[in-house]
């Protein structure tokens, strides 16, 4: 009677153990994307309709409405030419406030954009031109180049000659910063 009450107890564990299991979906996932299908069956299209045969209501994955711009990015007037350079030297304004605030930000954002090629003091002597990888850097003060808020603009979104455009890096607010900044380090040097 004992050996068929343990039979009764084991062959019921292995009935209960097994009852939820279900093979094609296991209880465990060590990369769920790899048994997990990708949701691309809205995207598809068949014979020129879109999957389901609604293009009109169809609203996922078409193409943004033209001239619209992502929230929080404002266009740039100033083309990346030697006339939209020249034009942003003689027109663009710096829109911010020359605050403590402000300027202790651009000189955080200049030493850690800025201050590798154009040195702490904006002089042209960083870390890079004094172990030679760049040559050439001139200082902000240089007779020959008089800088204006919208010309360092420019060049922090473009670049300029060997310098290589910092818009990715810098938001907008904080491309005006790094220029109050360089313009007090040009006042500093003459």
């Amino acid at each position: 009677m004992k050996s068929l009450i343990k039979i009764g107890v084991v062959f019921g564990a292995a009935l209960l153990m097994t009852s939820c299991f279900n093979k094609s979906q296991p209880n465990y996932q060590y990369f769920p994307n790899m048994y997990e299908p990708v949701g691309y069956e809205t995207y598809q299209e068949v014979n020129g309709v879109p999957y389901g045969g609604y293009a009109e209501n169809n609203m996922e994955a078409q193409i943004p409405a033209e001239g619209s711009i992502k929230r929080g990015w404002f266009p740039y007037e100033y083309d990346n030419t030697n006339e939209g350079y020249e034009a942003a030297k003689a027109e663009l304004m710096n829109p911010l406030e020359a605050t403590e605030e402000n300027l202790a930000k651009g000189d955080e954002l200049y030493g850690i954009y800025c201050a590798v090629c154009h040195g702490n003091k904006g002089d042209g002597q960083g870390t890079l031109v004094k172990r030679e990888k760049f040559l050439g850097i001139p200082k902000y003060n240089d007779p020959g180049r008089a800088i204006t808020e919208g010309s360092i603009y420019h060049v922090i979104m473009y670049g300029r000659n060997s310098m290589g455009s910092h818009a990715s890096q810098l938001s907008i607010e904080e491309r005006w910063q790094v220029v109050q900044h360089v313009l007090k380090l040009k006042a500093e040097l003459k």
